[in-house]
């Protein structure tokens, strides 16, 4: 059965654009420095493959769209298989917890720069549970793509230390990875189900105050002039990137309007103009 399952999922993975294995790491920091981080800070935290060209193109897009902010690109994965790094829910939350240490030692040096965390694929889980580590609001935002979550997992305590809320885009046209996949891999927090990336979160029953703070962004075909195909691993265009997502990072006061006006902006760039 762990047979099937590893050569399922290396077969998605490969289908939808292949990937660095995690033993192949990059570990040059382009977008972090000390003039960067005196003004902000984003992670990207990669998906179970780990460093590779994806998140690199996230770096690199938030940084081309302009964000002056340091980049980190957050390799939380091990040097074994991508299915280890799936299943591996204990040692995943133990790391998550490490970056959320990380981000206090930041604060302690820059207090009230602004941290924003981005989660693609499966490093949307561990940007969930990084703020679960969290006391206060040390955390500005954060920013999913295609998270690899279940669709009813409980983001209370997340939204309630994330000064802005959580920004998540999801589509529907991710069935190969977040609809097959892992319901037959599982995601990661261990139930074998469609993802939350494929067709959004679920608010629980009598919805918490914090959910209003979730802004929910489905997938749209003028996302594809800048390289979002809505497929898995297209959210990490760069393009895409510079397009939509560095104008929320940038966005210093999140609400259902101003996301939205985030998003119809981005949709009405012409594909000339766009990074």
């Amino acid at each position: 059965m762990r047979i099937a399952t590893v050569a399922m999922l290396t077969l998605l993975i490969a289908s939808s654009g292949g990937c660095t294995p995690g033993f192949f790491k990059s570990k040059a920091q382009p977008y972090l420095n000390a003039e960067r981080l005196d003004r902000g800070y984003v992670i990207v935290l990669t998906g179970i493959e780990g460093r590779g060209t994806f998140n690199e193109d996230i770096a690199s897009g938030l940084a081309k769209g302009g964000c002056p902010y340091g980049i980190e690109i957050c390799d939380w994965t091990s040097s074994w298989w991508w299915i280890v790094n799936l299943e591996s829910i204990q040692t995943n939350k133990n790391k998550a917890c490490e970056i959320a240490r990380k981000i206090r030692r930041y604060h302690k040096a820059h207090p009230d720069r602004p941290v924003i965390l981005v989660g693609q694929s499966g490093g949307a889980a561990i940007a969930v549970w990084a703020a679960e580590c969290m006391n206060g609001q040390d955390i500005d935002g954060i920013v999913l793509l295609a998270a690899t979550i279940s669709p009813g997992y409980r983001l209370d305590h997340a939204l309630l230390v994330s000064r802005r809320g959580i920004v998540s885009f999801h589509s529907d046209r991710d069935v190969l990875l977040l609809g097959v996949g892992t319901s037959i891999a599982r995601t990661m927090d261990g139930n074998f189900s469609t993802s939350a990336g494929m067709g959004g979160f679920n608010p629980p029953p009598n919805m918490p105050p914090e959910y209003l703070r979730l802004y929910q962004i489905p997938y749209n075909s003028k996302m594809s002039e800048a390289g979002n195909y809505g497929l898995h691993l297209t959210s990490s265009s760069e393009r895409f990137v510079a397009r939509y997502v560095e104008p929320i990072v940038m966005n210093a006061h999140w609400t259902k309007e101003s996301i939205q006006n985030n998003v119809d902006e981005a949709n009405r760039t012409r594909t000339a103009n766009a990074p």
